[in-house]
C-alpha cells in the first residue's frame, strides 16, 4: 500500500510468513518461537543463552521457557562454555539438527520463491531496512 509505514507493512509481512512456516511445518508440533530459536541454531554454531536472545529478538525470561520445552523434546542441551562455567552454552542434539536442518531448508524454499522477482539490489535494499529496524533504539 502506497506512503503506507514501513512498520505496517513490516508488521503484516511478519503475520502472514509466520502463518505460512508454521503452516508448512504443522507436522513439527513447535510454536513460531521454537522454530524461531531452531532456525537460528542450525548454523551449528553453539549460543550462550544471551547470544541467542539477542539473535531470536527474545528476552531471556521468555527464552528460557522456549529452551526448557526444546529439552524436554531432546531437541538442545544446555552445558557450560569452556572457560567460562557460568555462562550456559546451548547446542543441537542429533535430532535437533534435523529439524533445523529441516526448518533452514523451508526458510530457503519459502524465500527463494517469494524473492523470485526481485533483483538483488532489492534484496540488499530490503535487507538494509531491517537491519536498520533492528538497531532502532527508542
Amino acid at each position: 500500500m502506497k506512503n503506507e509505514p514501513v512498520l505496517l507493512a513490516l508488521q503484516r509481512a511478519t503475520h502472514a510468513t509466520l502463518h505460512l512456516v508454521t503452516t508448512t511445518l504443522v507436522d513439527l508440533d513447535l510454536t513460531a518461537s521454537e522454530i524461531n530459536v531452531l532456525g537460528n541454531l542450525g548454523d551449528g554454531e553453539p549460543r550462550t543463552v544471551s547470544q541467542l536472545g539477542a539473535a531470536v529478538g527474545s528476552k531471556p525470561a521468555t527464552l528460557t521457557g522456549i529452551l526448557d520445552r526444546l529439552e524436554r523434546r531432546g531437541l538442545i542441551t544446555r552445558g557450560t562454555r569452556p572457560g567460562d562455567r557460568r555462562a550456559v552454552l546451548i547446542e543441537l542434539t542429533a535430532d535437533g539438527r534435523e529439524t533445523a536442518t529441516l526448518i533452514r531448508q523451508t526458510f530457503a524454499d519459502l524465500e527463494h520463491g517469494a524473492l523470485a522477482g526481485l533483483s538483488r539490489e532489492q534484496i540488499d535494499g530490503a535487507r538494509a531496512v531491517l537491519d536498520a529496524l533492528t538497531a532502532a533504539r527508542p
